[in-house]
């Protein structure tokens, strides 16, 4: 990465300031601006998240806002209320006092004597999703919006559930919550009174994964927040990115399709980053790509950006499977819209002799799929974080245990780009069963690359807000859609479709065996295909940003995966470690430390030994000042319940603050 240093204007940042709510909960923010904005007002980015702006996304925070400030802006990071430095308790992801404290803040920046009174709102994850929901909303100062691995879609197309399947991501994410929960304010920021807020925090966040639990269905609870509802609501421009191993790239082309105003969409072959840290790479220079934005949109310069296509993916090559890349060869390509003209939704048909063609004609009938439960443990995560392990591996473990068909050589590359989707006729021999359904580059040595995938719980079969139950021996024909994706299967390749009746750890499974029968002769595989000129699009410079964060790691980043089978009982697991580093902010002195583990297990032929659990252990001192907090999370199941158990600690010093048990058992809803 190139580090421009220095920067070309002087930078003033003001590392902790106190904004006022009506309420009166102050909410904490580090503002970055020109020096000499006070007297020739700048327009303003906002990014509003929980992630804590002293320390956790400090090191992020310094690479970008400086670079973006020095283009002429200015960057204000707001913790949300009940995170970081600001007052009050945040009981759940996107409440209603979240957006309105939102609200309030747009309008507070606007009227700040530095700002010119247009404000911009970029995030990534959770600042990509408020950032959406803030702009349904019409804030008047709100000009803009840059939305990065983010979603329209609360419940069909979000970290909790897929499909109408409830995936093991959602545990992993409302324990990454249940941590960041317990973590207090600075007191080199609020003083004394960060005793008091932390307690505050402690006692009134609450079990998060309890409440998620409670709706399994697209209720109105996932709704909210949800701005596919109404497109309509959103006026202002929007610039949609996210990437190929990102658990949130459908959104994009959803935004591009239906939002009225001027909208952007950008997928690279990134994990949940930002494209200019994008891994896999190539990382592109995306913080002049974002200036272009912001220029065009808050200051009125064109640019040229409102007049390119609106839509720019990266169309991968083949790659040899493997859970982690550095690197995904392939190029830049353009779309005039979406849906694209270049793009040809093309029928291949399923053979009962494992066939798949798309021109010869293939013999039909019924065939029978009941899958081991170690069918998915090669899948990686829901979401990808670049890290080693959580990406899909070789498909030939789980091609072994799911129904395959697969076509002869091609005799020239094809290119795909969008969602596939099977048609799928069906019986069952359970009322509650899902359909997992898996894409594969097959390499002339027999090596299996995951493309794409896609599940549906079968009882979602009409929808996700009145699931059913099957009818046993009843035929049923579904759709399957699998996630986005733009992809080069090269000539001497196969491509191979793969469906199993289950996908553990990536999503829970049903409560019962399942058997399923497939009518081959009215099941479909159909695949975007891409006709026509393939040249590249413009390429991106390499990426740049300001200097980076000053700090020392006393241990260093490191990540592993490991999956192991215990011979006696079959039971296969899944043990992954995240440490995010014990490092020292040089500036402020704070060191802090944050390391999760995570396990998913299961028996061979029993769903409801399905176990996960995860924890995560936070550290922070400075100056003879030190807290821990300590907590974890563990699911598990029967045929008709989940059955959830959690346990918080938080330590000052060696004292005990607080040691706080949970448990809930929740009825399964057709899941």
């Amino acid at each position: 990465m190139k580090v421009d240093h220095p920067l070309p204007v002087t930078v003033r940042e003001i590392e902790h300031l106190e904004i006022p709510m009506p309420d009166g909960t102050r909410l904490a923010a580090r503002i970055w601006m020109p020096d000499g904005a006070e007297a020739q007002a700048v327009p303003a980015i906002l990014e509003y998240i929980p992630y804590r702006k002293n320390d956790k996304t400090l090191e992020r925070d310094h690479a970008r806002a400086p670079w973006l400030t020095a283009q002429g802006y200015a960057y204000v990071r707001v913790d949300l209320r009940g995170t970081g430095e600001s007052d009050g308790v945040m009981t759940d992801e996107y409440t209603e006092t979240e957006l309105q404290d939102g609200c309030d803040v747009i309008a507070w920046i606007a009227d700040q004597p530095w700002c010119d009174g247009g404000v911009g709102i970029v995030g990534i994850s959770w600042g990509g999703f408020n950032g959406l929901q803030l702009a349904a909303l019409r804030p008047p100062a709100l000009r803009a919006v840059v939305s990065i691995c983010s979603t329209d879609d609360r419940y069909a197309d979000d970290i909790h559930y897929m499909g109408g399947t409830m995936l093991c991501d959602h545990l992993s994410w409302a324990s990454v919550m249940f941590g960041i929960n317990t973590l207090p304010p600075d007191p080199a920021h609020v003083g004394d009174r960060w005793r008091e807020l932390w307690e505050e925090r402690l006692d009134g966040s609450g079990f998060w994964l309890e409440t998620w639990m409670q709706h399994q269905t697209r209720d109105a609870f996932w709704k909210h927040g949800s701005v596919c509802e109404d497109f309509g609501d959103i006026e202002v421009p929007v610039y949609a990115v996210s990437g190929w191993a990102d658990g949130y790239c459908r959104s994009v082309f959803r935004l591009v399709e239906n939002l009225k105003g001027p909208v952007k969409g950008i997928v690279g072959p990134w994990s949940h980053r930002y494209p200019h840290v994008g891994a896999p790479g190539p990382a592109i220079d995306w913080l002049s790509e974002e200036t272009r934005w912001w220029d065009q949109w808050l200051k009125g310069i064109d640019t040229g950006i409102a007049d390119e296509p609106p839509l720019r993916v990266y169309l991968q090559d083949h790659a040899a499977p493997q859970s982690h890349y550095a690197h995904r060869d392939g190029h830049w390509i353009t779309e005039p819209a979406w849906p694209s003209p270049n793009v040809t939704p093309t029928e291949f048909a399923l053979g009962s002799d494992g066939r798949l063609s798309r021109s010869e004609e293939v013999p039909g009938g019924w065939l029978t799929i009941a899958s081991p439960l170690w069918v998915g443990f090669q899948g990686g995560k829901w979401c990808s974080y670049a890290l080693p392990g959580d990406q899909p591996g070789d498909q030939r473990r789980d091609d072994a245990g799911s129904l395959c068909f697969e076509t002869g050589p091609l005799a020239g590359p094809v290119h795909m780009v969008g969602d596939a989707r099977l048609t799928l006729t069906f019986t069952s021999d359970r009322p509650v069963a899902q359909a997992a359904v898996r894409l594969m580059d097959v390499a002339p040595d027999g090596a299996a690359t995951r493309v794409s995938y896609g599940l549906l719980n079968l009882t979602h079969r009409d929808g996700h807000e009145h699931p059913e139950p099957l009818t046993l021996g009843r035929t049923y024909t579904v759709d399957v859609p699998m996630k986005h994706v733009a992809q080069t299967f090269r000539a001497g390749h196969r491509i191979r479709l793969g469906l199993s009746t289950s996908y553990f750890p990536i999503a829970w499974p049903a409560p019962e065996p399942v058997t399923l029968r497939v009518l081959t002769e009215r099941s479909t595989l159909v695949l975007p295909l891409r006709d026509g000129d393939q040249s590249d699009a413009a390429p991106f410079g390499p990426p740049r940003a300001a200097a980076p964060l000053e700090q020392e790691f006393e241990v260093p980043p490191t990540a592993d995966w490991s999956v192991t089978e215990d011979r006696t009982t079959g039971r296969v697991t899944a043990d992954i470690r995240v440490h995010e580093g014990a490092a020292r902010i040089t500036g402020h002195g704070l060191t802090h430390s944050a390391e999760c583990t995570e396990r998913y297990s299961i028996l061979p032929g029993d769903p409801t030994s399905a176990e996960g659990e995860v924890s995560w252990i936070h550290e922070m001192q400075r100056d003879g000042w030190a807290v821990r907090t300590v907590t974890h999370t563990h699911l598990s199941c029967d045929s008709t319940h989940f059955h959830l158990r959690a346990r918080m600690q938080a330590f000052e010093g060696d004292a005990t603050v607080r040691d706080e048990t949970y448990s809930a058992t929740i009825p399964r809803h057709a899941m």
